[in-house]
């Protein structure tokens, strides 16, 4: 009985947000948040970001048990007890602010009921009384004055998220930064679990280093996002709440929190590229290791300092991702020539992933991360079809027994030249092909399915338009990734 006590107190302690503030503080990090909230910006902040339903707070222990409630930034209510987005009865589904989940409504009394999202017959109530909230306010803003008397005011600059909320809009609170060191490595950090960073970083693999290793990375990648993108909607967990925690980033704040997918991406992608190459490229073990638990921890740890996570977040994320690597990565060579061989390879493959995007479509209704994982599974589809094309027009061959293990070349203008030519080139005619699928697709399935397209951003928040603009646009890439493009370079002698 005692250590389930403790199990709970660890599970409690790791999910607190004042613990991601004290790290935020820690790294100069500190919000200006007000200590109070017009009823006009409490309910437009309700209405745009991650509502909450919490286990019922009794008694004297409100202020202990409490965590943050509401603020300029977020509007949203947190306790130490799971955090839940939560939707009011007969509101409609279609509302694209709340991810599937809006947040109930609050009687005068300050009372709280509401039945969750997807489905779900849990109903939720919360009881929150009015000095408990000043009380949250008070402390919330006593930590802010003491963190941010401790910096030097010379050294910290008042900044703003870098971009805006992807599904709202909202560009969120500004916050003050005590140390640029520690604010760009992070932000830098994040990045590599955005799509920027894949549209650049694979590509250079595919077109530079190894295309099998390539080709097999990106096929981990669609099953590790995947499959978190789809556990996030199942659990339904919200953002860490603010205040006390300072939303630096806004672009994922009204997606669902629990896991962290930039954990699972910033652990599946730098392990299983350690996991392929060591046999394959001659170089010492303890740097492959060293700089894969690098990237890994620089990822996790930038979402924490970003408020976009907490800790218990990042460590489910991460070891959902070792167990997910654990079963995949000995059937990647059995996929891996099915994909390339078998005959029936290129239907199974687009039926497959397009069956894969349907099931997760049906699993909340309209949000951001809909968007985000028909984009992954039409990429991983484009890439798995052009690898077929590969082997059959002896594009891209994988090397023979023989020519391996690799050794690396050294270094030289020529060859850093010819690599930055080749990326440059690339991802530009990645980027023109993009636009162009873009601007073509959208209007062309808007009219197929009888959607008005005079509101892009409403128009894709119909199943009916998201899932194939999305899917052919990626899927488009993603095959320019893997033949397109090295189909240009070979008629450009840059192969």
């Amino acid at each position: 009985m005692e250590k389930s006590n403790r199990f709970v107190e660890l599970y409690y302690y790791l999910q607190d947000p004042h613990l991601v503030a004290r790290f935020q503080r820690f790294c100069g990090v500190h919000g200006t948040f007000s200590k109070t909230v017009s009823s006009k910006e409490a309910d437009r902040t309700q209405s745009h970001n991650n509502g909450a339903c919490h286990r019922p707070i009794t008694g004297g222990n409100e202020s202990e048990n409490m965590a943050g409630f509401g603020g300029a930034g977020e509007g949203e209510t947190a306790g130490l007890g799971v955090r839940k987005r939560v939707k009011n009865r007969g509101e409609e589904s279609e509302n694209p602010a709340q991810n599937g989940a809006s947040v109930s409504a609050t009687d005068s009394g300050g009372e709280t009921v509401a039945v969750c999202n997807n489905g779900r017959s849990l109903q939720c109530a919360t009881t929150i009384s009015h000095s408990a909230a000043q009380h949250v306010f008070s402390a919330a803003n006593e930590e802010r004055e003491t963190g941010k008397d401790s910096d030097d005011p010379l050294s910290s600059s008042t900044v703003k998220p870098l971009r805006k909320n992807s599904l709202t809009g909202d560009v969120g609170q500004e916050f003050l930064i005590g140390n640029r060191f520690l604010y760009y490595m992070f932000t830098f950090a994040t990045e590599m679990g955005n799509e920027l960073f894949y549209i650049i970083f694979f590509p250079f693999v595919m077109w530079n280093m190894d295309a099998l290793v390539s080709r097999r990375l990106i096929m981990v990648w669609v099953w590790v996002m995947y499959l978190g993108q789809c556990t996030k909607d199942v659990i339904g967990w919200s953002r860490p709440a603010s205040p006390p925690v300072v939303k630096v980033e806004m672009f994922y704040n009204s997606e669902y929190s629990m896991p962290s997918t930039h954990a699972m991406s910033g652990t599946a992608i730098p392990f299983s590229l350690f996991f392929m190459t060591y046999c394959r490229w001659e170089y010492p073990f303890s740097l492959g290791f060293i700089l894969a638990l690098c990237w890994c921890l620089l990822v996790c740890v930038s979402r924490i300092y970003m408020g976009m996570h907490s800790v218990l977040d990042v460590i489910v994320g991460v070891l959902y991702s070792i167990l997910i690597l654990l079963f995949f990565l000995p059937l990647l060579d059995l996929i891996d020539g099915f994909n390339l061989s078998h005959r029936y390879a290129p239907l199974i493959i687009v039926c497959f992933h397009l069956g894969l995007a349907l099931f997760s479509f049906t699993l909340d209704t309209w949000s951001t991360s809909r968007g985000d994982t028909a984009q992954i599974l039409g990429t991983g589809a484009g890439v798995a079809l052009a690898s077929h094309v590969n082997y059959h027009l002896g594009l891209l061959p994988d090397p023979t027994p023989e020519q391996l293990p690799y050794t690396m070349p050294p270094l030289s203008a020529g060859l850093v030249g010819l690599s930055v030519l080749r990326l440059v080139l690339g991802v530009l005619v990645l980027m023109a092909m993009r636009a162009l699928m873009k601007a073509l697709t959208l209007p062309l399935v808007c009219r197929l399915f009888g959607v008005p397209s005079t509101d892009m951003r409403k128009a894709r928040q119909h199943m009916e338009v998201e899932l194939p603009y999305r899917y052919i646009v990626y899927g488009t890439v993603g095959f320019g990734v893997g033949f397109l493009v090295p189909l240009l370079f070979s008629y450009l002698h840059l192969s």
